[in-house]
């Protein structure tokens, strides 16, 4: 019997194409058009289209992603649907996936995919793309792997996965673990499996968390203008192993003396943080100070895990806890 998949479509690259009067590509086709140009679908599976939006990746806020996972929630809480695969633009696409992957726990695969051309460029990757991530969200491996995302024929885990370049096709790599699978002959082949899988339940979430990129001569004015206008949390993306500019220490220090909690990732692409330095600045000094590691995630991860984090609780040793259990002994 056929699997039943909702394709839920929000926009992004894989709805666009060139407006020639603007010689620039914007979003113009509807769900049923792009799903028109998936040939021979019907045959592995039937097919629900939900219409979410016609958004361009930089343009999804925490809000509408928020709204999109009590979508998925809904969808894939029907009897008769067995999987949902989700359009979206590649600019945050990791963000959202994500986003959804801490936030719903459920056994039926959740598929994200994407395009890096858009419909009126040679080699328009969509179709293809849509395709794979279709018959993935049909396979019986896929139950219970969390959020995926496919793209350019490979099967990576929302947790692992970033976009490492401008313009390739295979842009979604996690660079540290490699594929989970790819998608051959219409078929899902999967190499490994995820050991640590989070889920954060919480029925609201807080969007007033700031992300700050360490770099050479940064202070703590960011972080203090951050504070006095409302911030609730902060990520910072650290130097190296989890270090900082002095200068830096006060803002931190400040932040945590008011409850506010400090999550430290590093600007590096791979490696997790570790509290290995001990001098002004160093890791150590602001774990001492109160900060939380936040293991291998990129910023833009953490501060996501923040955002739910917070709505779920406001104690610092269960936010703690979120971020460095299974991670740090």
């Amino acid at each position: 019997m056929k699997k039943r998949i909702a394709v839920i479509f929000t926009g992004g690259t894989i709805s666009m194409k060139v407006d020639e009067r603007l010689a620039a590509a914007i979003p113009a086709l509807s769900s049923e058009e792009i799903m028109s140009m998936v040939t021979n679908i019907d045959r592995i599976a039937d097919i629900d289209i939900i219409t979410f939006g016609s958004f361009p990746g930089p343009h999804m806020t925490p809000d509408k992603i928020w709204q999109l996972s009590n979508l998925v929630k809904d969808t894939i809480s029907k009897e008769e649907i067995d999987g949902v695969v989700i359009t979206h633009g590649t600019d945050s696409l990791e963000e959202t996936a994500y986003f959804l992957d801490l936030n719903i726990n459920s056994h039926k695969p959740i598929i994200f995919v994407a395009a890096m051309r858009n419909s009126s460029e040679l080699g328009y990757d969509g179709p293809s793309n849509l395709s794979s991530a279709i018959c993935t969200a049909t396979s019986e491996d896929s139950k219970g792997k969390g959020v995926l995302i496919v793209l350019n024929n490979e099967v990576n885990s929302a947790r692992e996965t970033t976009k490492t370049h401008t313009l390739s096709l295979d842009t979604f790599k996690s660079m540290e673990f490699g594929p989970l699978g790819i998608v051959d002959n219409d078929e899902v082949i999967f190499y490994r499996n995820i050991i640590k899988h989070d889920h954060i339940e919480t029925d609201h979430f807080e969007k007033e968390v700031s992300l700050i990129k360490a770099c050479v001569g940064c202070d703590s004015k960011y972080m203090q203008y951050a504070i006095a206008n409302g911030t609730k949390g902060f990520v910072i993306e650290a130097m190296g192993r989890g270090n900082v500019p002095p200068e830096m220490v006060t803002g931190i220090e400040e932040a945590i003396q008011k409850d506010i909690p400090v999550v430290i990732v590093s600007r590096c692409p791979m490696g997790r943080v570790l509290d290995s330095y001990g001098y002004p600045g160093g890791g150590k000094n602001i774990r001492d100070l109160g900060a939380i590691f936040g293991g291998n995630l990129n910023g833009q991860k953490a501060r996501i895990k923040l955002m739910l984090a917070l709505g779920k609780t406001n104690v610092y040793e269960e936010i703690k806890s979120i971020f460095e259990i299974g991670v740090y002994k």
